[in-house]
């Protein structure tokens, strides 16, 4: 899970050991020294999470993430040399995510970027694979077509011209193009099959096929599945 971290750590050469070992994890990272530089660059780069030190100069850790707080939600590991349950506890009241009390392991401060990483991450997108053209339903996974809710029983050759249509509602397809997408759904293929297999989609799509309002003929053209 590669990410762009803000590393805000005062003490050069403890800046450095951070930044190695977490772009060794893959990450991208940026380094500041302060603060107000720290707040700079969240508002101008957006990272994805940021490793901040409580004792820094011009603006400390705990005041920079009170005041990311009323701005983001950016995900926050806090470092900090105080150890009491007290400063802790304020550090996390005040909005930081995770802490490590100095010193530290390098490679726990990966894994615990790592965690936050995961639990802050939106969850990933399922794909639908149904095409979805006003209440005309296409699934080509299940080879399914549903209209209006009710079941349409289709042809393979069927199938794949309204399948080809679906996935660009709007789009005039030529019979040319439309016959492209019947090869090796059909036997012998012509022009005409393309006109029969529009003309039998209507029956079974359509609410009147003699005037139909989803799969349209643009004359001269072809075909196209109305994308409303």
């Amino acid at each position: 899970m590669c990410a762009y971290v803000l590393v805000a750590e005062d003490d050069p050469k403890q800046a450095e050991l951070v930044r190695r070992y977490l772009e060794h994890e893959g990450h991208a990272v940026a380094v500041v020294g302060d603060g107000r530089a720290a707040l700079e660059e969240v508002r101008r780069s957006a990272p994805d999470l940021m490793v901040l030190d409580v004792m820094m100069p011009r603006v400390d850790g705990l005041d920079v993430c009170r005041i990311l707080r009323t701005e983001s939600d950016l995900p926050v590991l806090m470092l900090t040399a105080r150890t009491s349950e007290d400063d802790l506890l304020l550090g996390l009241d005040l909005g930081a995510d995770d802490y490590l009390t100095k010193p530290y392991s390098p490679r726990e401060l990966a894994a615990r970027v790592r965690t936050l990483l995961r639990r802050t991450k939106p969850p990933a997108k399922t794909h639908d694979p149904v095409l979805r053209v006003g209440n005309l339903q296409i699934d080509p996974v299940r080879h399914e077509v549903r209209a209006d809710g009710t079941e349409v029983i289709c042809t393979p050759g069927e199938f794949h011209l309204l399948e080809a249509l679906a996935a660009e509602p709007g789009r005039v397809f030529s019979r040319d193009q439309l016959l492209r997408h019947l090869h090796g759904f059909d036997s012998y293929v012509t022009v005409r099959t393309v006109d029969v297999h529009v003309m039998n989609l209507r029956r079974k799509i359509e609410r009147d096929p003699r005037h139909p309002v989803r799969l349209m003929t643009v004359y001269g053209i072809g075909y196209k599945l109305a994308d409303a």
